[in-house]
């Protein structure tokens, strides 16, 4: 997952960005050519699957990695980190099973369960609260590994924008990140 952290700029965009867009492209096609409606109710549980791990894998390994180069002074929770970064990936998983189960009653027809609606929403913005910590956690650690110091939401908040406009601030975090991780020079021992 390290590798993650050392492609360039444009090969982590074309990954998580130029992929899912060739593939919703395909997906497209057969929906137009009305052909394999299975497929394409199979197709968006797997490409969500697919893009979100990679998403999350890289803010995981982003987190990790910068948590081991923060100054002693800094005092963030790598454990809520963790834990915040896997609660999205099984509300993802759970959400795509549930979507392609739908998907899969309704063209049947059968009503889809209202009971699961209603789970699903404060499940969806409880996810969104951990991604929006996770995305913080990885802002404010870059800035500090590049500071190093302890560093305010207001020392970061261009980081946090520009890792939450993903496909955008990728062209101008990763670099950065790559000048972190390609050197042999270590700012810190790890921390333990």
């Amino acid at each position: 997952m390290t590798k993650l952290l050392t492609l360039k700029h444009w090969q982590l965009f074309g990954l998580l960005v130029g992929l899912p867009m060739i593939l919703q492209l395909i997906t497209i096609g057969y929906m137009l050519t009305g052909s394999n409606l299975t497929f394409i109710s199979s197709a968006f549980p797997i490409l969500l699957i697919l893009v979100m791990g990679l998403f999350f894998g890289w803010l995981y390994t982003l987190g990790t990695s910068l948590y081991r180069k923060l100054p002693k002074t800094s005092k963030m929770n790598l454990t809520k980190f963790k834990i915040f970064v896997f609660i999205p990936l099984v509300y993802m998983l759970f959400f795509s099973v549930f979507m392609f189960g739908g998907i899969f009653d309704i063209s049947v027809g059968e009503h889809p369960n209202l009971a699961i609606f209603v789970l699903i929403i404060p499940l969806h913005l409880f996810s969104m609260y951990c991604i929006f910590y996770c995305l913080y956690f990885n802002a404010k650690a870059l800035k500090a590994v590049e500071f190093q110091r302890t560093v305010t939401f207001n020392d970061c908040a261009g980081e946090f924008f520009l890792i939450w406009f993903f496909p955008i601030g990728i062209w101008i975090i990763q670099p950065r990140i790559n000048k972190l991780f390609d050197t042999n020079n270590t700012i810190n021992a790890d921390r333990e």
